[in-house]
């Protein structure tokens, strides 16, 4: 696999595309039709920030030497297989990609999405970037859930309607929690090397025992908002079919296991949030019917 595509963790990209489908599909309830062009231009933004943080992370803590030692994806400067200056360089021509899409995408709907994409922007550099990165002190899934929970899902809602409704709210929870599972597993995963560098994510400030009993109620929030959406239509009930997903995730979590049971559980993880959405999106395209 090409470097520069193993470094943008194309694994990751499902947390990117899952609440723009959700978002774009909700107009269906508007009994309005879609607009492709700002739907395209929505996941674009979506793809290109999540690939900006995948580089811009790889470079922080590149240059850092707080990822030496990884079980997990392949990190470009820590392996040697790029410079830092590579990967920076990397990160900001995804940012300004992501940038431009959104600049487009505002002049189309509301100069409002100018002012949260530049939040969204500098929140993904300094998520572990900066002199004070927040990811080192245990914030990392707040930012997680507002920006590729809520600002993706009802921006991209935002983007077709121009408007911001309670169901954009409702259906942005699952998939914010369910980022959130994500990074909390690979937080997890990384906890005892993280710890032995000063890198205070949430799961080393927990404890083990802890950060895991937050991981199951990440996903309980996200399944119980997930049917909550049968507010919206009786078809959220498609979700149960995540069910089993949902069991083989709280059972691997619940029987302690570490490293490389964690990146299959992350795998798993990745495959819930994306079917969640697809099955969301199907209750609303029906709905919609």
């Amino acid at each position: 696999m090409n470097i520069w595509v193993a470094g943008a963790r194309p694994r990751t990209l499902p947390a990117a595309i899952a609440p723009v489908l959700i978002g774009t599909s909700l107009i269906n309830i508007d009994n309005q039709g879609i607009n492709w062009v700002n739907a395209l231009l929505a996941l674009a933004v979506g793809l290109l920030l999540q690939i900006a943080v995948n580089y811009s992370n790889d470079y922080s803590d590149g240059i850092r030497g707080t990822d030496e030692v990884r079980v997990g994806p392949i990190r470009l400067v820590a392996s040697g297989l790029a410079t830092a200056d590579q990967v920076k360089r990397a990160a900001i021509l995804a940012y300004s990609l992501a940038a431009i899409s959104g600049l487009v995408l505002a002049l189309k709907t509301s100069p409002l999405l100018v002012l949260v994409g530049g939040i969204a922007i500098i929140a993904g550099w300094n998520y572990t970037g900066g002199k004070n990165p927040y990811g080192y002190s245990g914030f990392g899934e707040v930012s997680v859930f507002i920006f590729f929970g809520l600002v993706a899902t009802m921006g991209s809602y935002f983007a077709q309607s121009e408007k911001l409704t309670w169901q954009s709210l409702l259906l942005a929870i699952p998939m914010g929690s369910l980022s959130c599972t994500i990074l909390g597993l690979n937080n997890l995963r990384d906890r005892p090397k993280d710890e032995t560098v000063g890198k205070r994510t949430l799961a080393v400030r927990l404890g083990d025992k802890k950060a895991r009993f937050a991981l199951i109620a990440l996903l309980l929030a996200a399944l119980v908002t997930s049917l909550a959406a049968v507010a919206i239509t009786p078809w959220a009930l498609l979700v149960l079919l995540t069910l089993p997903l949902y069991l083989i995730l709280i059972n691997g979590i619940m029987n302690g296991v570490t490293g490389l049971g964690l990146i299959r559980l992350l795998g798993k993880a990745g495959e819930l949030q994306l079917l969640t959405s697809l099955l969301i999106t199907l209750a609303l395209s029906i709905t919609k019917a």
